[in-house]
């Protein structure tokens, strides 16, 4: 329950074909990360913020008469790519990259806070590095696992490694078939990008709500060494590598900067840092999907409607739209139907397309924090521990 922005344990072996005429790429034919051949299924869903169900592409003609569907992401598409193509390349990419750069220029501070023998300079040292840790693994992660950092691909490859493997412990591989090819490709589609790995059915709701998600430091790194086995041995190297040399130098940089005694005052302070933000970042990950309509493989509707009622916004909240992203955050519904934009954009994009789905009565999902977490406080048994019902859409399929 670890992978950054949706997803977190091992999909192996996973086929299910799309519902027929669906046009969207399948998994048939593709093997995990390691087996020697990956079908772009990713790369399929998200070329461009203009690309909808993967049937149109800029400057040619439809390959077969369009749905209403089809015609209605391919509308939605066009209106999108007007304001992406508009965009300076600052509000395409720079502003979550100055987020990511400021964070790096905090973490000094934050370890020279911890030097404080006082209460308040240490408590905001462990604040400043709980939130510039989150801020390079769940947004930094999530943003390179989507190549959403860099129109370069060869730099989007170094940014996910750094990212993922270096700061946030987990392999490239897995995390972007689990998270990009799964989710995002089988929204709310049972067995599939379900979100189902998200749930512990033997812990009970408060347990599961409020105590285990301090464990999630701990469970990133060990469901990480566990996909290893799933890719080949050199990109398992690698990760290792990272991984190493990421835990090491936090731990290295709180002995002889923070001036920590003890390797277990430097361990519990990396325990405490890492899991700051757990609870939200476990929660974000649920309140969004789980509790919304789900699909069979083979009944599901069209990538828009698919969307629009798979995926829930949340209100905008400064700190976690800093740590977290608008795309995981209050532009979630955005994010899944153009998951190749930044997080500004997805902001920038947000009236557009909620007016449009609007327009169009389709649904816009959004609530609150609290009350989602009462939602599943009341209903926990219902959402975490039983299999959820398929929901039937007549009239759309």
């Amino acid at each position: 329950p670890a992978e950054p922005g949706g997803t977190a344990g091992p999909r192996r072996d996973q086929r299910c074909p799309p519902a027929p005429g669906d046009g969207e790429p399948s998994l048939r034919g593709t093997t995990a990360p390691g087996g020697g051949r990956t079908d772009a299924v990713a790369e399929g869903w998200e070329p461009g913020p203009a690309l909808g169900d993967g049937d149109v592409s800029p400057g040619a003609a439809p390959r077969r008469a369009r749905r209403p569907e089809e015609a209605l992401m391919s509308e939605l598409s066009e209106l999108v790519q007007k304001v992406v193509k508009s965009s300076s390349w600052w509000e395409r990419h720079g502003v979550d990259i100055s987020i990511l750069a400021c964070s790096f220029l905090l973490l000094p501070a934050g370890f020279l806070c911890l030097r404080s023998a006082q209460a308040i300079p240490f408590l905001a040292g462990v604040l400043t590095l709980g939130v510039v840790h989150h801020t390079l693994t769940v947004k930094g992660s999530h943003l390179a696992s989507h190549n959403a950092l860099t129109e370069s691909k060869s730099w989007s490859k170094v940014w996910a490694v750094f990212f993922i493997e270096l700061c946030s412990a987990f392999t490239v591989e897995q995390a972007t078939y689990n998270h990009v090819k799964i989710h995002h490709g089988y929204t709310n589609v049972i067995g599939l990008g379900d979100s189902s790995t998200w749930k512990l059915p033997f812990l009970n709701r408060y347990v599961y709500m409020f105590i285990a998600p301090l464990a999630v430091p701990i469970l990133t790194p060990l469901v990480a060494l566990d996909l290893l086995r799933n890719v080949e041995w050199k990109a398992a190297l690698r990760t290792l590598c990272c991984m190493f040399l990421g835990f090491y130098c936090h731990y290295w940089l709180l002995l002889h900067v923070s001036g920590f005694q003890s390797p277990w005052s430097a361990l519990l302070c990396m325990l405490v840092t890492r899991s700051l933000l757990a609870h939200p970042y476990i929660h974000v990950n649920i309140f969004q999907h789980i509790g919304l309509p789900m699909f069979a493989a083979d009944r599901k509707p069209r990538r828009i409607h698919l969307m629009s009622r798979g995926v829930l916004n949340l209100p905008r909240n400064p700190l976690l739209d800093w740590s977290f992203g608008h795309s995981l955050i209050s532009c979630h519904v955005e994010h899944h139907l153009f998951p190749s934009l930044s997080d500004n954009m997805c902001l920038k994009i947000k009236p557009i397309v909620s007016q449009y789905l609007k327009q169009k009565k389709l649904p816009y999902n959004e609530d609150t924090y609290s009350s989602r977490l009462w939602l599943f406080l009341q209903r926990y048994e219902e959402l975490m521990v039983h299999a959820p019902p398929i929901t039937e859409l007549v009239g759309i399929q």
